[in-house]
């Protein structure tokens, strides 16, 4: 699986917020069961279920389908970051400013 698919950038921002996929079923609404087979790519969600695991995952339904553009990264950044600050730890501050401001 790659990120390049929906199952990879779910499990990419499962990894990178320290949400387990029964967490993420839990806090969603929907069954674990659901939640793995997106992983898997034997199914798709609908698009409410989708909504709901962007919220949950601090995301964008674009970003999860792979809709998002050139900026993807830079994109998503901002979104965390916006709906996040407050609650973020300094380390998850510096992954973020990482990726607006990298060192090149």
């Amino acid at each position: 699986m790659t990120e390049d698919s929906l199952g990879g950038r779910m499990t990419a921002l499962l990894n990178s917020q320290n949400m387990t996929q029964k967490e993420l079923a839990e806090k969603a609404g929907i069954t674990e069961a659901a939640i793995s087979h997106y992983i898997k790519g034997d199914r798709y969600p609908r698009s409410y279920v989708l909504s709901r695991i962007a919220a949950v995952l601090n995301t964008t339904t674009d970003y999860l389908i792979g809709a998002t553009g050139e900026n993807d990264e830079i994109a998503n950044a901002k979104t965390l970051l916006a709906r996040n600050a407050s609650t973020m730890t300094m380390r998850q501050k510096k992954e973020i400013m990482d990726i607006l401001f990298p060192d090149d």
